[in-house]
């Protein structure tokens, strides 16, 4: 009887206690009827999707790749030229921060992403980024701001048009290049960049696309589109003056090996960011760029140790930044063994199209972007159609359908069919744009300065400054 009534005393504390910690009961949820529950239940604020670290690699990501246009393009770009060009050079990567980033806002983002056709989209749906804010757009990204899907996208769109620049430096109007970049990132870079990410274009593999091209980090967007509009701008615009009888060096290869620094660096913001989340495909991209840079490094110095005698410091450089270029549609569909053989083709291939193939066709691509951009993610996007493997990415072959059938990417002859078709149609496209466009800008500036100007440089002549004034 004791032992019943010690029990029955504590259980009355225990109560006594819980109805000074707990709120009153007030019984109003025991009158509420179902249909009024669930009523509730159904306004209640659903969870919010955003994942706060895929957000902040996506953010930190953005950073980076805009890291590789300034300071990295502008100092890998800037020390390769003369010293009477230097800030010409560099103006022309520092410009388009500017110039593309307003084109981006006006209306570039919704051309790329916005929901059209199979080559550009609705230009009106995010005109001024109207509806772009926090909440993700889970055709793209579904766990991070469309905020922050369109600011690291936007750092895409600056450095394209950017690598051109090279291809032409120490001859061009900066008023032609202006206006040739605006028309070239209006007509050739957002509808490309729709055609192949953007919901329904042409090329897109998980979002209704025709014809499946894997490019997981702009190898059709951003380098063969940039490499084969330089190479055809430098025949248009002719070789600079005393090219090729008199050396032009660099000036400062101290400035360019800092940027190749952060380049790379940037550049794993560029591919392991494409996997927009902080998850396993990131780690994997992030590794296949790291070993196929290592690789191309290798390869580019040991060919030019074979054929010059020794391994320049400039080689090994270009080599990296090949090595990178080549990688970049592939990084998120190959193994690190992978990586490391597309990166070895990469660096020999680029090698021999900067050393061999430039001096035979005799064109003066003054910073090889054709060489080492266009040729390199050519390799790579070849190279993937045979290396792509779902063990890295399992989507590539579970989301692709045609007539109703799931149809695989791995890597083989059939989507090499469809890597070769996709490289193809974006070469003849910036080819024959860029020429058009090239033709409509010189009826309005001249495209060159003159013979004089280029002897004093384009510092002076096209921005009353000089790099130097000791």
């Amino acid at each position: 009887m004791r032992s019943i009534h010690g029990v029955r005393l504590l259980v009355a504390v225990l109560l006594m206690v819980a109805g000074v910690l707990l709120p009153p009961h007030t019984g109003a949820a025991d009158t509420l009827t179902l249909e009024q529950r669930v009523a509730q239940l159904e306004a209640a604020k659903p969870a919010s999707l955003i994942n706060h670290g895929d957000n902040a690699w996506m953010l930190v990501s953005a950073a980076m790749v805009l890291m590789m246009s300034a300071p990295g393009l502008i100092l890998f770009y800037g020390g390769l030229v003369r010293d009477k060009n230097v800030l010409a050079t560099m103006m022309h990567t520092l410009v388009l921060m500017a110039v593309v980033s307003t084109l981006w806002l006006v209306f570039g983002y919704s051309v790329a992403f916005g929901e059209g056709n199979a080559f550009f989209g609705n230009p009106k749906q995010f005109f001024l980024l109207h509806g772009v804010g926090g909440a993700p757009n889970p055709d793209y990204a579904g766990t991070v701001p469309q905020t922050s899907f369109m600011l690291f996208q936007m750092m895409f769109a600056i450095i394209t048009p950017a690598l051109i620049s090279g291809a032409i430096a120490e001859r061009i109007r900066f008023s032609a290049y202006l206006l040739f970049t605006v028309l070239w990132v209006t007509v050739v870079y957002f509808p490309l960049c729709h055609m192949v990410w953007g919901k329904g274009g042409w090329f897109n593999w998980t979002l209704g696309g025709t014809i499946p091209v894997l490019d997981f980090a702009g190898g059709t967007v951003v380098h063969v589109s940039s490499g084969v509009s330089a190479l055809v701008a430098a025949i248009m615009l002719g070789k600079r003056m005393g090219y090729p009888r008199e050396p032009m060096v660099p000036h400062n290869l101290v400035l360019s090996l800092i940027g190749t620094g952060l380049l790379w660096v940037g550049w794993f913001g560029f591919n392991a960011g494409s996997a927009v989340n902080a998850g396993e495909l990131a780690s994997s991209a992030f590794a296949a760029t790291h070993f196929s840079a290592v690789a191309a490094a290798l390869s580019w110095a040991g060919l030019e140790w074979l054929f010059k005698g020794k391994p320049s410091v400039l080689g090994i450089a270009s080599g990296m930044v090949a090595g990178l270029a080549t990688i970049t549609p592939a990084s998120g569909f190959v193994t690190v063994p992978a990586a490391f053989v597309i990166g070895l083709c990469g660096g020999a291939t680029c090698y021999l199209a900067v050393t061999k193939l430039k001096a035979w066709l005799g064109y003066d691509d003054a910073l090889d972007v054709f060489g080492v951009h266009g040729v390199g993610s050519t390799v790579g996007l070849l190279l993937l159609g045979f290396f792509a493997n779902p063990a890295v990415n399992g989507a590539i072959a579970t989301t692709f359908k045609s007539g109703g059938q799931v149809i695989s990417l791995a890597g083989g002859l059939a989507q090499f069919k469809n890597q070769l078709v996709g490289v193809l149609f974006t070469a003849a496209l910036a080819a024959g744009v860029t020429f058009i466009i090239l033709k409509l800008v010189g009826m309005i500036i001249d495209l060159r300065i003159s013979a004089e100007d280029e002897h004093s440089g384009l510092d002076l002549t096209q921005h009353g400054e000089s790099a130097y004034n000791d």
